[in-house]
């Protein structure tokens, strides 16, 4: 059976590591195994602090591969202005926010279906960005979100010019 004829199980990504991102588009990186044995399922990188503007991509792109979205936790002091549910693809996502700290990302699909997030913050340098998203999924991965973001540089400040 292919994995899109089970509703029930995450569908792989394709194994390719880069691919042309276009305007508009979530850049998210997701662990292309059924295992999940790491501790995070993938990685986020918004572009700015705006969570209606960058919310109903990244839910789309995850709609995409792992079937409907029905919550997103998310750090609400991370973000400007954030709303309790979003529109997506005429879905309500409903949103909650938990003082959590803005280095992960809840994703909810289904009854109980949990995904964690790394989130990469949108002032990230691209380099350090994508060092942290690549370590994120790892299938091997043990290192929680925060460690990651501090190892690849992604969880600083950017440097006074």
């Amino acid at each position: 059976m292919a994995d899109s004829d089970t509703p029930d199980l995450p569908r792989l990504l394709p194994d390719a590591v880069h691919r042309s991102v276009h305007p508009g588009t979530a850049l998210l990186r997701l662990e292309t195994t059924h295992a999940r044995e790491g501790i995070l399922d993938g990685a986020w990188w918004p572009r700015s602090r705006n969570i209606g503007a960058e919310l109903p991509s990244l839910i789309s792109a995850l709609t995409e591969h792992l079937g409907p979205v029905t919550r997103v936790g998310l750090d609400g002091s991370a973000w400007d202005e954030l709303p309790t549910r979003v529109m997506v693809d005429d879905r309500v996502v409903h949103i909650d926010s938990f003082p959590v700290g803005d280095d992960t990302v809840l994703i909810t699909r289904g009854e109980g279906d949990l995904f964690s997030l790394l989130l990469v913050p949108p002032d990230t340098s691209p380099d350090a960005a994508r060092a942290a998203m690549a370590r994120a999924v790892r299938a091997d991965n043990v290192t929680e979100a925060r460690q990651i973001l501090i190892d690849t540089g992604g969880g600083m400040p950017p440097a006074p010019a």
